[in-house]
């Protein structure tokens, strides 16, 4: 009975070295991650504001660039690019990713928010889907607008970003900053009390 109730643990344990291990660790310092290659697509940087207004237009703007039937190579680098430095952002869902600049994921959210912006002007260049393209930007400049954000800068705003470079969130800084730590500590808990229940609930019964 010790050895099964054990062997939940033990591939928890494995699952949590796994996760330790494949996180991306070497990445370049807050301030200038991205400055290294130039063996890619150039980015222009993104003000703080911008990043605010374009991250809840960040769906339509991959869903219409999905759609495009008539890309070139440089579109679908962007477009690539916008997804992976997503991922590598956990798909926006940090608390504070976006607003707070303390927060480990606030750069790697400026580059991906930037190749979204990179993306959506590709667009407005094509001759297809205008209709969709030109609403699409007109909501965002509205919304510019509106809130008068534009302006609003902090220390990524003016960091450029390239194709070639990914941002990664480093683990020290996760570890530093409590909200990104308690969000990530508490899916993981979820995750391993979800496995925990899943692998009593296919353990054998014993037979009477």
């Amino acid at each position: 009975m010790r050895g099964r109730r054990l062997y939940p643990l033990s591939v928890l344990f494995a699952i949590f070295c796994l996760i330790a291990a494949g996180w991306p660790a070497s990445v370049a310092a807050h301030g200038g991650g991205s400055s290294g290659s130039q063996a890619g697509i150039p980015i222009p940087s993104l003000t703080h504001g911008e990043m605010a207004v374009i991250a809840p237009y960040y769906g339509r703007i991959v869903s219409l660039a999905e759609s495009m039937s008539d890309t070139d190579e440089t579109f679908r680098r962007l477009l690539n690019f916008a997804q992976i430095q997503r991922a590598y952002c956990l798909w926006g869902l940090m608390p504070d990713s976006v607003s707070d600049e303390e927060s480990p994921f606030n750069e790697c959210s400026h580059a991906y928010l930037a190749a979204a912006k990179a993306v959506l002007l590709q667009m407005r260049a094509m001759k297809v889907e205008k209709a969709s393209v030109d609403d699409l930007v007109s909501d965002i400049d509205a919304a510019l607008v509106r809130n008068n954000l534009s302006l609003v800068l902090c220390k990524f705003s003016g960091e450029n970003f390239n194709t070639a470079d990914l941002i990664r969130p480093k683990l020290a800084d996760i570890a530093l900053h409590a909200k990104s730590l308690a969000a990530i500590l508490s899916a993981s808990l979820l995750v391993l009390a979800g496995l925990w229940l899943g692998a009593r609930a296919l353990r054998p019964q014993a037979q009477p």
